[in-house]
């Protein structure tokens, strides 16, 4: 995958590669040692079930998905599920 800004995915939704839309992008975790990203941070989607979903979540239910798992960045932000 070619480089991303970080300015670019402000905003963004992510979509499940199954087509379902999952949230939209809150932040990025990373480890401040080695600089390696950790996490995408999703607010999720109002209407998506919760029970559909198998990310883990932080203390505030934002699913958090691993950065390994993104599979494009485009419109949406893909993440393999």
């Amino acid at each position: 995958m070619s480089d991303i800004l970080a300015e670019n995915l402000s905003g963004k939704s992510v979509m499940g590669s199954d087509g379902v839309e999952l949230g939209m992008l809150y932040n990025v975790t990373m480890d401040i040692k080695s600089g390696k990203l950790h996490d995408l941070v999703i607010d999720p989607d109002e209407e998506l079930p919760g029970h559909a979903v198998d990310f883990d979540r932080d203390d505030t239910g934002r699913f958090l998905v691993p950065v390994s798992r993104v599979q494009a960045v485009k419109d949406y932000i893909v993440v393999k599920r």
